[in-house]
């Protein structure tokens, strides 16, 4: 909009406009009237949608450009009322009626005048896009209606409220009405500095997104609008109240709630504490899932899902029904320990579904962190609770089946002992009041049924074994994996392979095949993998238009699978001297463990090798002490073994070995070397060892003898003392074994050895020339 007095130049691309800047060019006078037109957006204005008061301006210069538009330079002589439209199309002509300013009251005039300059210097000072120059300009006029016109461009008005002040003929009326204009603008620029102010303690130089965002939010708040951060906030109050907070959590809650009230919602303090009010409140307080607490219904639910077990099943069931009986009761945290594969996380799995409770699983294979089980503290970034409280709000109760799978595979570094923070977690005593970091305050999990699993208790700390009662999971015998692959896993692979309703089977013959040569492992997880490739090679030869062969054979096994992987049954061909067969317990099952020994011409060096632990060498040292010890006995001379180096080796050397359970086997190694007496070879023995010869007892026996039996051996020495435990080992085993238990190394070399094949190698240690190592063998 022009003012009079002002000289501006404008673009004019309208038609009838340029016409008129045309027709205007023609005139001696060069006078054109411009009005603002009263909705910018209409193209095509009629003559009601013009301002009828508008400014009478001078074209001084008017130059076409190459687009078609007009450039023009005006200058504003005078105010100028549109009387009447003339009836031309083309353009724009009127008539039009000078509004002459009337002479006011001088006084009121020169005070009004101060008053506007000196609104206007505060306005300048508050509004940087207004340059200084403009300000000495206006300084230097001295009559009121024109200052008034040089200062109303100026101001940041509205369209309408720059008409009221160019239709403001007299020039008091006009200045009042600039004053009033001006200090709405005045006051409108003082709340903006404020605001700006304001926000720029609150921002980082580098947040321009966040300051704009404040901005905003600070606007509306000087404007009275809506402010939905107090909504959400009345929103997680409500929510508060309905839930079943304990009295220390709600408490929490309250605090934190009236913080944020205080807060700017985009700061990053505010969005720490919404995060840990949403986590509040989104635990399962008070939410238990109905339990099923029939015991018949939990029987049927483990016997269908697992075969055999039944003393690990009756142990769970007796479990469940003192719960049932006394649901308050603390009970017992149980932790299933056995070799991979023999269903300890499927039976979790089961008890879950048994009691109708929720499962929730976490792996601790691997955890170092202790932060893991009872999470970060809330000042650091990125702070979440630990995986306890993280599942029990994924799975949306308080008193789920709670697996934790690995407990024996944790570790401990520079952040902290996991198995230390689980003592709280695992202490039916503590576990009432957990406290998480990230929480800082007590959650109840006492309901939880916590549930352990493990393949050795040995690495799992003591004071953490202690708060649980160990169910051992022994490995399955032949007949159980016979009887488990027949009911569960052909059935299981058949659908997994598209074979369902085909009436794929396998022999009894088949399946041993594949227990005896395919798989060496006490669980069936290999065995399912290997009937899994079966099933695929036939979905694979019926897919190609080949025959479907619906029971699998023996001879068919090879070609499948390729040829076997492990031999069974296949003792040695021959009674070997210095060499014994000893049986070893490892997380993953019994073994069968070759021990040899060969003595050589040298002085008295004695030599172990096969990735021996520190254990299993002692007993290679006191199995020696006590060979020296009974040298006359065995007709030796007291200084034989000063003539000799020893050699003891355990094969498969990449493998690491430990235990003293090797310990009669190596005493009966170094008697055969050094007696030439062959070792019969369908016995194998197991046993510690002292320096008297007195055989301690040892553990996995099942597992031990269930090793024997897969390798073909007859007849196997345990310690007298372990003589107890075979009434826990099924009868099946003991059918195909001869068990002879030992007390003394004396009884073990009447059980092993044969008779001597030529003079012993320790009687020739006169002559060391004559000297020869072990490795003679007696056909049997």
């Amino acid at each position: 909009m022009i003012f009079p007095h002002m000289v501006i130049p404008l673009f004019v691309g309208r038609e009838k406009s340029v016409l008129a800047l045309e027709a205007a060019m023609t005139q001696n006078d060069k006078l054109i009237l411009l009005a603002t037109q009263k909705n910018a957006k209409t193209e095509d204005p009629e003559p009601g949608d013009i301002y009828t008061v508008g400014t009478l301006c001078q074209v001084i210069q008017l130059l076409k450009l190459p687009d078609g538009t007009v450039k023009v330079l005006v200058e504003g002589k005078r105010r100028g009322s549109i009387v009447s439209f003339s009836d031309r199309t083309d353009y724009f002509e009127v008539e039009v009626e000078t509004l002459a300013e009337k002479n006011a009251n001088v006084t009121e005039v020169e005070a009004l005048k101060r008053g506007v300059l000196a609104s206007f210097e505060s306005y300048v000072e508050l509004n940087s896009s207004v340059p200084a120059e403009i300000l000495q300009s206006v300084q230097g006029i001295a009559d009121a209606s024109r200052m008034a016109d040089t200062i109303a461009p100026h101001l940041n008005l509205k369209v309408a409220q720059k008409q009221e002040l160019l239709a403001a003929v007299q020039p008091a009326r006009r200045m009042e009405r600039l004053l009033s204009l001006m200090g709405a603008e005045i006051e409108i620029l003082q709340i903006e500095k404020k605001i700006h102010a304001r926000v720029k303690k609150q921002m980082e130089k580098t947040q321009k997104d966040y300051y704009l965002n404040e901005q905003i939010r600070a606007i509306q708040k000087e404007l009275g609008g809506k402010d939905e951060f107090k909504q959400e906030l009345r929103g997680l109050e409500a929510k508060a109240a309905k839930l079943p907070l304990s009295a220390e959590a709600k408490q929490k809650v309250q605090a934190e709630i009236k913080k944020l009230k205080f807060m700017s919602p985009m700061s990053a303090e505010a969005a720490v504490v919404r995060n840990y009010v949403d986590w509040l409140l989104a635990l399962p307080w008070g939410a238990y899932a109905d339990e099923n607490r029939d015991i018949q219904q939990a029987r049927a639910r483990l016997d269908g899902d697992h075969y055999g077990l039944e003393k690990v099943k009756l142990r769970i069931l007796e479990f469940l029904a003192v719960n049932a009986l006394a649901p308050d009761m603390k009970g017992p945290i149980l932790c299933l320990v056995g070799p991979p594969g023999v269903g300890k996380t499927s039976l979790a799995r089961s008890v879950a579904k048994a009691t109708g409770r929720d499962f929730v699983k976490i792996s601790l294979g691997g955890v170092r962190d202790e932060a893991e089980i009872r999470g970060h503290r809330r000042t650091y970034v990125g702070a979440m609770p630990g995986r306890i409280i993280q599942s029990l709000k994924k799975c949306g109760s308080s008193n789920p089946v709670f697996l934790l799978d690995e407990i024996d595979k944790m570790s401990s570094d520079f952040r902290g002992d996991p198995a230390s923070a689980l003592l709280e977690v695992l202490d039916p005593e503590q576990n009432a009041c957990f406290n998480d970091h990230f929480l800082d305050l007590d959650y109840d999990l006492s309901k939880v049924m916590f549930i352990t699993t493990a393949n050795s208790s040995h690495s799992i700390p003591r004071p953490l074994l202690d708060r649980m009662e160990v169910v051992r999971l022994d490995g399955y015998t032949e007949r159980e994996k016979l009887a488990i692959a027949r009911q569960y896993l052909i059935p299981k692979q058949a659908d997994a392979n598209g074979l369902a309703g085909k009436g794929i089977s396998f022999t009894d013959a088949a399946l041993l095949e594949l227990v005896r040569r395919y798989t060496r492992e006490a669980g069936v997880r290999n065995l399912e993998r290997e009937i899994g490739s079966i099933c695929r090679k036939i979905a694979f030869a019926v897919a190609e238009g080949g025959k479907l062969r619906r029971t699998v054979q023996p001879k068919q096994i090879a070609g499948y699978l390729g040829p076997p992987r492990y031999k069974y049954g296949e003792i040695g061909q021959e009674d070997a001297i210095g060499l014994v067969t000893g049986l070893a317990w490892t997380e993953v099952g019994g073994e069968l463990l070759n021990i040899e020994v060969v003595s050589l011409p040298g002085k008295g060096k004695l030599t172990v090798t096969g990735k021996l632990g520190e254990v299993m060498q002692e007993s290679a040292q006191a199995a020696m002490t006590y060979v020296r010890s009974r040298g006359e006995l065995l007709g030796f001379a007291k200084d034989f073994y000063q003539h000799l180096d020893i050699h003891i080796h355990v094969p498969e050397g990449a493998i690491p070995k430990d235990g003293p359970s090797a310990g009669i086997a190596m005493a009966c190694a170094l008697t055969s070397a050094l007696t030439r007496r062959p070792v019969r070879r369908d016995i194998a023995m197991t046993g510690e060892v002292t320096l008297r010869g007195t055989v301690l007892p040892i553990g996995g026996l099942k597992e031990k003898l269930l090793a024997a039996g897969r390798g073909g051996i007859r007849t196997v020495l345990i310690p007298k003392e372990n003589e107890k435990d075979l009434a826990e080992v099924p009868k099946e085993i003991l059918a195909g074994l001869t068990v002879h238990p030992v007390a003394h190394m004396d009884e073990v070399l009447g059980h092993a050895l044969l008779a001597p094949v030529g003079l012993p190698a320790a009687a020739l240690y006169a002559d060391a020339a004559q000297t020869a190592g072990d490795g003679a063998v007696v056909p049997h």
